[in-house]
Protein backbone atom coordinates (compact mmCIF):
# COMPACT_ATOMS: atom_id res chain seq x y z
CA UNK A 1 0.00 0.00 0.00
CA UNK A 2 2.94 2.41 -0.21
CA UNK A 3 2.89 5.15 -2.18
CA UNK A 4 -0.78 4.13 -2.83
CA UNK A 5 -3.15 8.05 -1.96
CA UNK A 6 -5.65 6.22 0.75
CA UNK A 7 -5.70 9.63 2.95
CA UNK A 8 -5.77 13.49 2.80
CA UNK A 9 -2.66 14.29 4.32
CA UNK A 10 0.14 16.90 4.31
CA UNK A 11 1.86 15.19 1.31
CA UNK A 12 1.16 17.19 -2.01
CA UNK A 13 -0.03 14.23 -3.98
CA UNK A 14 -2.19 13.80 -1.73
CA UNK A 15 -3.80 16.92 -1.80
CA UNK A 16 -4.02 17.19 -5.79
CA UNK A 17 -6.25 13.45 -5.59
CA UNK A 18 -8.36 14.63 -3.05
CA UNK A 19 -9.06 18.04 -5.37
CA UNK A 20 -9.48 16.25 -8.18
CA UNK A 21 -11.47 13.62 -6.57
CA UNK A 22 -14.05 16.51 -4.90
CA UNK A 23 -14.44 18.42 -8.04
CA UNK A 24 -15.51 15.37 -10.13
CA UNK A 25 -17.79 14.29 -7.22
CA UNK A 26 -19.38 17.53 -7.06
CA UNK A 27 -19.86 18.09 -11.13
CA UNK A 28 -21.63 14.88 -10.84
CA UNK A 29 -23.64 16.45 -7.92
CA UNK A 30 -24.48 19.98 -10.20
CA UNK A 31 -25.09 18.07 -13.14
CA UNK A 32 -28.23 15.96 -11.42
CA UNK A 33 -30.01 18.95 -10.81
CA UNK A 34 -31.36 19.85 -13.99
CA UNK A 35 -35.05 20.81 -14.05
CA UNK A 36 -37.54 21.40 -11.31
CA UNK A 37 -38.82 18.01 -10.23
CA UNK A 38 -38.68 16.23 -7.06
CA UNK A 39 -38.43 12.81 -8.21
CA UNK A 40 -37.46 11.22 -11.36
CA UNK A 41 -36.18 8.22 -10.80
CA UNK A 42 -38.49 4.48 -10.75
CA UNK A 43 -41.08 2.60 -8.94
CA UNK A 44 -40.14 0.98 -5.55
CA UNK A 45 -39.68 -2.48 -7.30
CA UNK A 46 -38.72 -1.48 -10.12
CA UNK A 47 -35.88 0.97 -8.29
CA UNK A 48 -35.29 -2.68 -6.19
CA UNK A 49 -34.30 -4.77 -9.23
CA UNK A 50 -32.60 -2.51 -10.76
CA UNK A 51 -30.61 -1.41 -7.17
CA UNK A 52 -30.15 -5.75 -7.00
CA UNK A 53 -28.52 -6.06 -10.36
CA UNK A 54 -24.46 -5.03 -9.67
CA UNK A 55 -22.55 -6.56 -7.02
CA UNK A 56 -22.09 -4.38 -4.45
CA UNK A 57 -19.09 -5.77 -3.27
CA UNK A 58 -16.60 -6.93 -6.28
CA UNK A 59 -13.38 -8.95 -5.82
CA UNK A 60 -11.37 -6.50 -8.01
CA UNK A 61 -12.12 -2.99 -7.12
CA UNK A 62 -13.17 -1.02 -9.90
CA UNK A 63 -10.93 2.56 -8.93
CA UNK A 64 -12.87 5.97 -8.05
CA UNK A 65 -13.26 6.80 -11.29
CA UNK A 66 -15.36 3.95 -12.67
CA UNK A 67 -16.91 3.81 -8.82
CA UNK A 68 -18.10 7.55 -9.24
CA UNK A 69 -19.25 7.09 -13.15
CA UNK A 70 -21.73 3.77 -11.61
CA UNK A 71 -22.92 6.08 -8.69
CA UNK A 72 -24.07 8.56 -11.66
CA UNK A 73 -25.49 5.82 -13.12
CA UNK A 74 -27.06 3.57 -10.59
CA UNK A 75 -27.54 6.38 -7.40
CA UNK A 76 -28.24 9.47 -8.22
CA UNK A 77 -30.25 10.06 -10.60
CA UNK A 78 -32.73 8.44 -8.08
CA UNK A 79 -32.35 10.72 -5.29
CA UNK A 80 -35.04 13.08 -4.10
CA UNK A 81 -33.97 16.94 -4.25
CA UNK A 82 -35.38 18.66 -1.47
CA UNK A 83 -34.57 22.06 -2.57
CA UNK A 84 -37.44 21.52 -5.55
CA UNK A 85 -40.62 23.55 -5.25
CA UNK A 86 -42.03 20.30 -6.04
CA UNK A 87 -41.20 18.69 -3.05
CA UNK A 88 -43.43 19.12 -0.07
CA UNK A 89 -44.16 16.19 2.12
CA UNK A 90 -42.49 15.83 5.18
CA UNK A 91 -39.81 17.27 7.86
CA UNK A 92 -37.15 17.34 5.40
CA UNK A 93 -35.68 20.60 4.23
CA UNK A 94 -32.94 21.57 1.65
CA UNK A 95 -30.05 22.32 3.62
CA UNK A 96 -28.45 25.89 3.09
CA UNK A 97 -25.48 26.05 0.74
CA UNK A 98 -22.56 27.25 3.83
CA UNK A 99 -23.85 24.23 5.47
CA UNK A 100 -22.94 22.25 2.60
CA UNK A 101 -19.52 23.56 2.53
CA UNK A 102 -19.01 22.99 6.60
CA UNK A 103 -20.85 19.34 6.00
CA UNK A 104 -17.56 18.87 3.51
CA UNK A 105 -15.16 20.58 6.36
CA UNK A 106 -16.63 17.84 9.02
CA UNK A 107 -15.96 14.79 6.72
CA UNK A 108 -12.60 15.71 5.68
CA UNK A 109 -11.76 16.21 9.57
CA UNK A 110 -13.86 12.75 10.73
CA UNK A 111 -13.37 14.66 14.43
CA UNK A 112 -14.70 12.14 17.06
CA UNK A 113 -16.96 14.17 19.53
CA UNK A 114 -16.08 11.69 22.43
CA UNK A 115 -12.67 13.54 24.10
CA UNK A 116 -10.79 16.98 23.83
CA UNK A 117 -7.74 14.60 22.81
CA UNK A 118 -9.55 13.68 19.86
CA UNK A 119 -11.60 16.97 18.75
CA UNK A 120 -10.03 19.96 20.80
CA UNK A 121 -11.59 23.42 18.31
CA UNK A 122 -14.89 21.36 17.47
CA UNK A 123 -15.02 20.38 21.62
CA UNK A 124 -14.86 24.09 22.12
CA UNK A 125 -17.00 25.14 19.02
CA UNK A 126 -19.82 22.83 20.36
CA UNK A 127 -19.34 23.88 23.97
CA UNK A 128 -20.00 27.90 22.27
CA UNK A 129 -22.71 26.89 20.02
CA UNK A 130 -24.55 25.31 23.45
CA UNK A 131 -24.18 28.26 25.25
CA UNK A 132 -25.33 30.15 22.62
CA UNK A 133 -28.54 27.99 22.54
CA UNK A 134 -29.23 28.02 25.93
CA UNK A 135 -29.51 31.62 26.24
CA UNK A 136 -31.94 31.79 22.88
CA UNK A 137 -34.22 29.69 24.42
CA UNK A 138 -34.12 31.74 27.81
CA UNK A 139 -32.45 29.14 29.94
CA UNK A 140 -29.53 30.51 32.34
CA UNK A 141 -26.27 29.63 32.78
CA UNK A 142 -27.05 26.57 34.62
CA UNK A 143 -28.57 25.20 31.25
CA UNK A 144 -26.21 22.75 29.14
CA UNK A 145 -26.61 20.49 26.44
CA UNK A 146 -25.52 18.76 23.81
CA UNK A 147 -25.86 17.71 19.91
CA UNK A 148 -27.69 14.16 18.97
CA UNK A 149 -28.41 12.78 15.75
CA UNK A 150 -31.86 13.54 15.90
CA UNK A 151 -35.22 14.53 17.14
CA UNK A 152 -35.82 10.86 18.53
CA UNK A 153 -32.32 10.41 20.13
CA UNK A 154 -32.87 14.29 21.54
CA UNK A 155 -36.29 13.24 22.96
CA UNK A 156 -34.85 9.51 24.56
CA UNK A 157 -31.97 11.24 26.60
CA UNK A 158 -34.08 13.41 27.84
CA UNK A 159 -36.87 11.48 29.02
CA UNK A 160 -34.11 8.50 30.21
CA UNK A 161 -32.93 11.86 32.29
CA UNK A 162 -36.19 12.83 33.56
CA UNK A 163 -36.94 9.06 34.76
CA UNK A 164 -33.59 8.90 36.21
CA UNK A 165 -33.49 12.06 38.12
CA UNK A 166 -37.51 11.57 39.43
CA UNK A 167 -36.83 8.14 40.67
CA UNK A 168 -33.45 9.74 42.48
CA UNK A 169 -35.25 11.53 44.46
CA UNK A 170 -37.69 9.34 45.97
CA UNK A 171 -33.96 7.39 46.73
CA UNK A 172 -33.43 4.90 44.08
CA UNK A 173 -30.89 4.44 41.91
CA UNK A 174 -32.11 2.95 38.65
CA UNK A 175 -28.12 3.74 37.05
CA UNK A 176 -26.94 1.00 39.93
CA UNK A 177 -30.06 -0.77 40.78
CA UNK A 178 -32.06 -1.43 37.89
CA UNK A 179 -35.74 -0.29 37.67
CA UNK A 180 -37.52 0.13 40.67
CA UNK A 181 -40.11 -2.75 42.10
CA UNK A 182 -42.98 0.57 41.51
CA UNK A 183 -41.83 0.98 37.24
CA UNK A 184 -45.32 -0.34 35.85
CA UNK A 185 -46.67 2.46 37.89
CA UNK A 186 -44.47 5.24 36.11
CA UNK A 187 -46.44 7.55 33.43
CA UNK A 188 -45.55 10.02 30.91
CA UNK A 189 -47.70 12.30 29.11
CA UNK A 190 -48.15 13.31 25.71
CA UNK A 191 -50.74 13.92 23.10
CA UNK A 192 -51.83 12.04 21.08
CA UNK A 193 -51.09 13.15 17.97
CA UNK A 194 -47.28 13.82 19.22
CA UNK A 195 -43.88 12.02 17.88
CA UNK A 196 -43.80 8.35 18.22
CA UNK A 197 -40.49 8.72 19.50
CA UNK A 198 -42.10 9.24 23.05
CA UNK A 199 -43.59 5.80 23.04
CA UNK A 200 -40.29 4.65 21.50
CA UNK A 201 -38.29 5.67 24.36
CA UNK A 202 -40.90 4.16 26.99
CA UNK A 203 -40.26 1.27 25.55
CA UNK A 204 -36.11 1.14 25.31
CA UNK A 205 -36.47 2.42 28.30
CA UNK A 206 -37.84 -0.92 29.77
CA UNK A 207 -40.99 1.19 30.79
CA UNK A 208 -43.53 0.21 27.80
CA UNK A 209 -46.12 1.76 25.60
CA UNK A 210 -48.40 1.20 28.43
CA UNK A 211 -46.19 3.84 30.54
CA UNK A 212 -47.63 6.52 27.87
CA UNK A 213 -50.86 8.51 28.64
CA UNK A 214 -52.17 9.69 25.27
CA UNK A 215 -53.99 13.25 26.06
CA UNK A 216 -56.55 14.18 23.57
CA UNK A 217 -56.34 17.06 21.60
CA UNK A 218 -58.70 19.91 20.98
CA UNK A 219 -60.50 21.42 17.83
CA UNK A 220 -57.08 23.25 16.93
CA UNK A 221 -55.32 20.24 17.68
CA UNK A 222 -53.32 21.17 20.56
CA UNK A 223 -53.27 19.00 24.07
CA UNK A 224 -55.91 20.00 25.76
CA UNK A 225 -54.70 20.69 29.15
CA UNK A 226 -57.78 20.36 31.10
CA UNK A 227 -57.78 16.51 29.61
CA UNK A 228 -53.91 16.35 30.75
CA UNK A 229 -55.12 17.29 34.76
CA UNK A 230 -57.85 15.06 34.69
CA UNK A 231 -55.58 12.30 33.50
CA UNK A 232 -52.61 12.92 36.17
CA UNK A 233 -55.40 13.02 38.99
CA UNK A 234 -57.12 9.59 38.27
CA UNK A 235 -53.54 8.03 37.72
CA UNK A 236 -52.59 9.16 41.22
CA UNK A 237 -56.00 8.26 42.25
CA UNK A 238 -55.44 4.70 41.77
CA UNK A 239 -51.59 4.64 42.93
CA UNK A 240 -49.70 5.43 39.62
CA UNK A 241 -47.00 7.60 39.25
CA UNK A 242 -46.58 10.92 37.15
CA UNK A 243 -43.03 12.22 36.36
CA UNK A 244 -43.34 13.71 33.11
CA UNK A 245 -45.72 15.40 30.53
CA UNK A 246 -44.07 16.57 26.93
CA UNK A 247 -45.47 19.59 25.41
CA UNK A 248 -44.55 19.34 21.38
CA UNK A 249 -44.10 22.54 19.91
CA UNK A 250 -44.76 21.85 16.24
CA UNK A 251 -46.69 18.51 15.56
CA UNK A 252 -45.09 16.08 13.17
CA UNK A 253 -48.56 16.32 10.96
CA UNK A 254 -50.42 19.08 11.54
CA UNK A 255 -47.65 21.95 13.27
CA UNK A 256 -49.76 22.74 16.19
CA UNK A 257 -47.92 23.92 19.09
CA UNK A 258 -49.26 22.40 22.61
CA UNK A 259 -50.16 25.54 25.47
CA UNK A 260 -46.65 25.24 27.20
CA UNK A 261 -47.55 27.43 30.03
CA UNK A 262 -50.76 25.54 30.97
CA UNK A 263 -48.76 22.39 30.73
CA UNK A 264 -45.70 23.66 33.24
CA UNK A 265 -47.90 25.09 35.63
CA UNK A 266 -50.04 21.47 35.85
CA UNK A 267 -46.29 19.62 35.89
CA UNK A 268 -45.43 22.21 38.94
CA UNK A 269 -48.35 21.29 40.61
CA UNK A 270 -47.81 17.75 40.83
CA UNK A 271 -44.38 17.07 40.74
CA UNK A 272 -43.45 16.53 37.44
CA UNK A 273 -41.11 17.18 34.70
CA UNK A 274 -41.74 19.21 31.48
CA UNK A 275 -39.88 18.02 28.19
CA UNK A 276 -40.61 20.62 25.19
CA UNK A 277 -40.37 18.67 21.71
CA UNK A 278 -39.51 21.68 19.72
CA UNK A 279 -37.74 19.87 16.89
CA UNK A 280 -40.29 21.21 14.52
CA UNK A 281 -41.23 24.39 15.98
CA UNK A 282 -37.64 25.50 17.69
CA UNK A 283 -36.84 27.33 15.06
CA UNK A 284 -39.26 30.09 15.55
CA UNK A 285 -37.47 31.66 18.27
CA UNK A 286 -35.34 33.24 15.51
CA UNK A 287 -38.29 35.04 14.30
CA UNK A 288 -39.85 38.79 15.58
CA UNK A 289 -42.69 38.20 14.17
CA UNK A 290 -43.71 34.55 15.07
CA UNK A 291 -41.92 34.06 17.99
CA UNK A 292 -44.68 34.32 20.43
CA UNK A 293 -46.34 31.15 18.62
CA UNK A 294 -43.54 29.19 21.32
CA UNK A 295 -44.13 31.67 24.29
CA UNK A 296 -43.22 29.61 27.20
CA UNK A 297 -40.56 26.96 25.71
CA UNK A 298 -37.82 28.60 28.56
CA UNK A 299 -40.35 26.70 31.02
CA UNK A 300 -38.96 23.34 30.32
CA UNK A 301 -37.12 21.42 31.90
CA UNK A 302 -35.46 19.62 28.72
CA UNK A 303 -35.77 20.53 25.44
CA UNK A 304 -35.20 19.20 21.68
CA UNK A 305 -33.93 21.70 19.25
CA UNK A 306 -33.76 19.87 15.42
CA UNK A 307 -31.28 21.65 12.82
CA UNK A 308 -32.33 19.12 9.66
CA UNK A 309 -35.83 20.74 9.51
CA UNK A 310 -36.59 24.16 9.83
CA UNK A 311 -33.31 25.29 10.45
CA UNK A 312 -32.83 23.71 6.79
CA UNK A 313 -29.29 22.18 7.79
CA UNK A 314 -27.94 18.87 6.72
CA UNK A 315 -29.18 15.59 7.96
CA UNK A 316 -27.62 14.24 11.17
CA UNK A 317 -28.26 17.70 13.44
CA UNK A 318 -29.95 18.09 16.66
CA UNK A 319 -29.54 18.90 19.99
CA UNK A 320 -30.84 18.13 23.52
CA UNK A 321 -30.70 21.33 26.29
CA UNK A 322 -31.38 20.68 30.17
CA UNK A 323 -32.26 23.77 32.05
CA UNK A 324 -29.85 22.38 34.72
CA UNK A 325 -26.70 20.88 33.28
CA UNK A 326 -25.70 18.84 36.28
CA UNK A 327 -28.56 16.34 35.54
CA UNK A 328 -26.01 15.09 33.12
CA UNK A 329 -24.79 13.53 36.08
CA UNK A 330 -27.46 10.62 35.12
CA UNK A 331 -25.84 9.32 32.29
CA UNK A 332 -22.36 10.28 32.73
CA UNK A 333 -19.81 7.25 32.55
CA UNK A 334 -15.89 7.67 33.34
CA UNK A 335 -13.62 5.51 31.35
CA UNK A 336 -10.01 5.00 31.96
CA UNK A 337 -9.02 4.41 28.61
CA UNK A 338 -11.11 7.73 27.33
CA UNK A 339 -12.57 9.89 29.80
CA UNK A 340 -10.65 9.91 33.11
CA UNK A 341 -12.09 11.77 35.50
CA UNK A 342 -8.71 13.51 36.57
CA UNK A 343 -8.72 14.70 32.72
CA UNK A 344 -11.83 16.99 33.88
CA UNK A 345 -9.77 17.81 37.03
CA UNK A 346 -7.02 18.91 34.65
CA UNK A 347 -9.67 20.95 32.86
CA UNK A 348 -10.03 18.95 29.37
CA UNK A 349 -14.18 18.77 28.03
CA UNK A 350 -14.53 15.19 27.42
CA UNK A 351 -18.43 15.35 25.52
CA UNK A 352 -18.78 12.02 25.95
CA UNK A 353 -19.70 11.95 29.56
CA UNK A 354 -23.38 14.08 28.27
CA UNK A 355 -24.02 11.78 25.24
CA UNK A 356 -25.69 8.50 24.80
CA UNK A 357 -23.24 7.91 21.91
CA UNK A 358 -19.74 7.95 22.24
CA UNK A 359 -17.99 8.66 18.44
CA UNK A 360 -20.52 11.82 16.67
CA UNK A 361 -19.63 14.04 13.90
CA UNK A 362 -19.07 17.35 14.78
CA UNK A 363 -22.53 19.04 13.54
CA UNK A 364 -22.53 21.90 15.64
CA UNK A 365 -20.03 23.57 12.55
CA UNK A 366 -22.94 23.35 10.76
CA UNK A 367 -25.04 25.40 13.18
CA UNK A 368 -21.95 27.62 14.10
CA UNK A 369 -21.68 28.40 10.04
CA UNK A 370 -25.39 29.21 9.69
CA UNK A 371 -25.56 31.34 12.42
CA UNK A 372 -22.32 33.50 11.50
CA UNK A 373 -23.27 33.54 7.69
CA UNK A 374 -26.98 35.01 8.02
CA UNK A 375 -27.41 36.38 11.35
CA UNK A 376 -30.33 36.77 13.29
CA UNK A 377 -31.55 39.34 10.77
CA UNK A 378 -31.05 36.63 8.10
CA UNK A 379 -32.41 34.05 9.62
CA UNK A 380 -35.29 35.85 10.47
CA UNK A 381 -35.88 36.39 7.40
CA UNK A 382 -35.53 32.87 6.18
CA UNK A 383 -38.23 31.78 8.96
CA UNK A 384 -40.58 34.63 8.47
CA UNK A 385 -40.90 33.52 4.21
CA UNK A 386 -41.25 30.12 5.17
CA UNK A 387 -44.13 30.25 7.38
CA UNK A 388 -45.81 33.41 5.05
CA UNK A 389 -46.04 31.22 1.95
CA UNK A 390 -47.34 28.15 4.20
CA UNK A 391 -50.41 30.66 5.39
CA UNK A 392 -50.89 31.55 1.93
CA UNK A 393 -51.20 27.68 0.89
CA UNK A 394 -53.58 27.24 3.66
CA UNK A 395 -55.88 30.75 2.60
CA UNK A 396 -55.85 29.48 -1.03
CA UNK A 397 -57.27 26.04 -0.21
CA UNK A 398 -59.33 27.05 2.50
CA UNK A 399 -61.17 29.33 -0.31
CA UNK A 400 -61.18 27.14 -3.13
CA UNK A 401 -63.85 24.98 -4.23
CA UNK A 402 -63.29 21.51 -4.67
CA UNK A 403 -60.88 21.07 -1.33
CA UNK A 404 -61.21 20.89 2.31
CA UNK A 405 -59.22 21.75 5.17
CA UNK A 406 -58.44 20.37 8.31
CA UNK A 407 -56.28 22.90 10.84
CA UNK A 408 -54.71 26.17 10.33
CA UNK A 409 -51.13 25.18 10.84
CA UNK A 410 -49.27 27.43 13.29
CA UNK A 411 -45.71 26.56 11.74
CA UNK A 412 -45.54 25.24 8.19
CA UNK A 413 -47.27 22.57 7.64
CA UNK A 414 -50.77 22.41 5.52
CA UNK A 415 -53.05 19.44 5.87
CA UNK A 416 -56.08 19.02 3.01
CA UNK A 417 -58.06 16.75 0.82
CA UNK A 418 -59.50 17.07 -2.29
CA UNK A 419 -63.32 16.22 -1.98
CA UNK A 420 -64.22 12.74 -2.95
CA UNK A 421 -62.86 9.14 -1.67
CA UNK A 422 -59.77 8.15 0.30
CA UNK A 423 -58.57 6.49 -2.56
CA UNK A 424 -58.80 9.62 -4.60
CA UNK A 425 -56.89 11.26 -2.75
CA UNK A 426 -54.25 8.67 -2.24
CA UNK A 427 -54.25 8.24 -6.08
CA UNK A 428 -53.75 12.43 -6.31
CA UNK A 429 -50.21 11.45 -4.50
CA UNK A 430 -49.52 8.58 -6.30
CA UNK A 431 -50.16 10.25 -9.66
CA UNK A 432 -48.29 13.49 -8.38
CA UNK A 433 -45.16 11.18 -7.76
CA UNK A 434 -45.23 8.92 -11.26
CA UNK A 435 -46.72 11.54 -13.36
CA UNK A 436 -44.98 14.64 -13.05
CA UNK A 437 -42.07 13.82 -9.99
CA UNK A 438 -43.78 15.88 -7.31
CA UNK A 439 -43.86 14.57 -3.90
CA UNK A 440 -46.72 15.72 -1.14
CA UNK A 441 -47.20 13.79 2.06
CA UNK A 442 -50.28 11.64 3.04
CA UNK A 443 -51.81 11.39 6.49
CA UNK A 444 -54.99 10.20 8.37
CA UNK A 445 -57.26 11.96 10.70
CA UNK A 446 -60.76 11.43 11.55
CA UNK A 447 -60.93 8.73 9.44
CA UNK A 448 -60.35 10.80 6.05
CA UNK A 449 -57.39 9.81 4.00
CA UNK A 450 -55.50 13.85 3.79
CA UNK A 451 -52.76 15.18 1.65
CA UNK A 452 -50.09 17.56 3.28
CA UNK A 453 -47.89 19.94 2.09
CA UNK A 454 -44.89 20.64 4.68
CA UNK A 455 -43.36 24.17 3.52
CA UNK A 456 -39.45 24.29 4.71
CA UNK A 457 -38.11 26.09 1.74
CA UNK A 458 -38.05 29.69 1.79
CA UNK A 459 -37.75 30.04 -2.10
CA UNK A 460 -41.36 28.10 -2.06
CA UNK A 461 -42.44 31.42 -3.23
CA UNK A 462 -46.51 32.53 -3.92
CA UNK A 463 -46.11 31.62 -7.51
CA UNK A 464 -44.95 28.39 -7.22
CA UNK A 465 -47.49 27.56 -4.72
CA UNK A 466 -50.16 28.74 -7.47
CA UNK A 467 -47.89 26.22 -9.78
CA UNK A 468 -48.14 23.74 -6.98
CA UNK A 469 -51.78 23.51 -6.77
CA UNK A 470 -52.33 23.61 -10.50
CA UNK A 471 -50.21 19.71 -10.26
CA UNK A 472 -52.75 19.03 -7.45
CA UNK A 473 -56.22 19.88 -9.55
CA UNK A 474 -54.69 18.26 -13.13
CA UNK A 475 -53.58 15.53 -11.41
CA UNK A 476 -56.91 15.23 -9.51
CA UNK A 477 -58.85 15.16 -12.91
CA UNK A 478 -56.24 12.27 -14.63
CA UNK A 479 -56.61 10.08 -11.83
CA UNK A 480 -60.31 10.82 -11.01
Amino acid sequence: MNGERLFLTEREEDKQEYLREMELALGAIVDAYRDGRAYVGMEPQKLAEFMAEDTILPNTGLGFDAALAKMKDKIIPYLVHPSSAAYTPHLHSPALMETLAADAVISAFNQSMDTWDQSPAATQTECEVIRTLCSLYGFDEKADGVFTSGGTDSNFEALLISRDLFCDKFGWNIRMNGLPDEFRKLRVYTSQISHFSVRKSMHLMGLGYNSVVLVPVDENFRMDAKALEKFVEDDIACGNIPFCAIATCGTTDFGTIDPIEEIHAICQKYGMRLHCDAAYGSALILSDNYRSRIAGISLADSLTVDFHKMFMLPISCSSMLLKNGDDFKYIAFHSNYLNREEDEEEGFTNLVGKSLQTTRRFDALKVWMSFQSRGRDGWAKLIDEVVKNSEYLYEKLDGMDGFETLVRSEISSVVFRVDGSNELNRSIRLGLLEKHGTVIGQTSAMGKTWLKCTILNPNITKEKIDWLLSEIIKTAKEVA
